[in-house]
């Protein structure tokens, strides 16, 4: 059986940079698509970043926090089966990454280390917010791509109540519709529209060829004027050898 349109797009995504990513979407009037202040978790602890053969790929599915308010968040909030937080890490779908709009406030956690494990369990390709993660060491050494704008240890409790799931939301100053695709690397991550994944996702692919081919130029001297970008005809002949010669 022959792969889908969707299924072609997302496994380009997973081999092509958040940076070209960005200004493919930047051809389409998008400017804003690169979620502000979030960094993989790995990087506030100064470990490597994994050595993952692919990037953190998949459709939007999303959390809402707004400020709390003592009389409404307390502990005893958590004994609720039906807290906001915990419905979200339950109901994401397998495949689908968690994304939550903590306003951009780190000074209370968005979510800890168990939590974000139980998602890794039930098969969420990632989890993304504008705050923090308490128990970010845990998280880093986990299987599952997480991004944060840094630690936090705080239970949300103290600031953040979660009050809807799955709903349009703002996170690091971007646009979040659920459905939306997340491609995040070892610098951040972006959000696609969900109706331009095939279009982005296929120019990415070409966009990447080419730079593949300049990068190999740059290294054997050959100066950017012209090449960088392409608009001399040796350039683009040297080019389409190229890429015949790497089956690119």
């Amino acid at each position: 059986m022959s792969a889908t349109p969707l299924e072609k797009a997302t496994n380009i995504l997973k081999h092509v940079s958040v940076a070209t990513l960005a200004t493919a979407l930047f051809k389409r009037g998008l400017r804003n698509q690169v979620i502000q202040g979030v960094r993989p978790v790995r990087s506030h602890h100064n470990l490597p970043a994994k050595q993952q053969p692919t990037n953190m790929v998949g459709p939007a599915f999303t959390l809402r926090y707004m400020p709390a308010r003592e009389d409404r968040n307390t502990l005893a909030e958590f004994q609720n089966p039906e807290h906001p937080q915990r419905q979200a890490i339950e109901q994401c779908p397998p495949g689908s990454i968690l994304v939550m709009d903590s306003r951009k406030d780190p000074r209370a956690a968005s979510a800890g280390d168990i939590l974000v494990t139980r998602l890794m369990m039930r098969g969420g390709a990632g989890i993304v917010t504008d705050g923090g993660f308490r128990d970010s060491a845990s998280i880093a050494e986990l299987d599952i791509p997480a991004y944060h704008a840094r630690p936090s240890s705080p239970t949300n409790l103290t600031l953040h109540e979660a009050i809807d799931i799955n709903v349009p939301i703002g996170c690091g100053d971007v646009a979040v519709f659920p459905g939306d695709y997340l491609v995040g690397d070892n610098d951040s991550v972006i959000v696609i529209p969900a109706e331009r994944v095939d279009e982005v996702a296929n120019e990415a692919y070409e966009m990447t060829a080419y730079e593949d081919f300049v990068a190999e130029q740059v290294r054997a001297g050959i100066s950017i004027i012209g090449l960088y970008p392409c608009t001399k005809d040796e350039h683009r002949t040297a080019f389409a050898d190229w890429r015949q010669k790497n089956k690119r």
